[in-house]
């Protein structure tokens, strides 16, 4: 018999504008290095990803504008909240994420950070900018499915 993990998977914070503003091409998930006090802060989902995004700097990933809030009971060991975070990711997954941000206009966003067996994980989104005019057609096409759903609920 193959050996079965229980993955618990919690979602902390979800970054709902990144499918608002990008097409997502790609994802890939990434361990992060945080303090005692952060991890604490990120369990009562206390965490902000809005304007966030990723760079690569000397073969390693760093997450840039992630507002973590300082937890309550930290004192002395709270850190700043707007500090750039380390990402843990393969090397060859971030090189590969390098070439195409560098050479193709991509652009490194977070999706989600959620806790997968008590670990703090982030969902990385390979993405390319929508322009306004994707923007309307995407939220055309939401609201006509709205409207089919409703349509066919009142029908039933």
């Amino acid at each position: 018999m193959a050996n079965q993990r229980n993955d618990n998977v919690k979602v902390v914070a979800d970054n709902r504008k990144a499918r608002h503003d990008y097409f997502i091409e790609d994802t890939y998930e990434a361990g992060m290095c945080l303090t005692g006090t952060e991890i604490k802060s990120v369990r009562e989902g206390r965490i902000q990803l809005k304007d966030s995004y990723i760079s690569i700097r000397h073969g390693e990933a760093w997450i840039k504008g992630m507002h973590i809030s300082p937890y309550k009971f930290g004192n002395i060991f709270n850190v700043d909240s707007e500090r750039d975070r380390k990402l843990l990711m393969h090397r060859f997954e971030i090189r590969k994420l390098y070439d195409k941000v560098r050479l193709k206009g991509y652009t490194l966003i977070p999706l989600r950070i959620y806790l997968k067996n008590g670990r703090a994980k982030m969902e990385v989104a390979l993405a390319k900018g929508k322009n306004l005019v994707d923007k309307r057609e995407t939220q055309k096409l939401r609201d006509a499915k709205r409207e089919m759903e409703k349509a066919l609920k009142l029908t039933r």
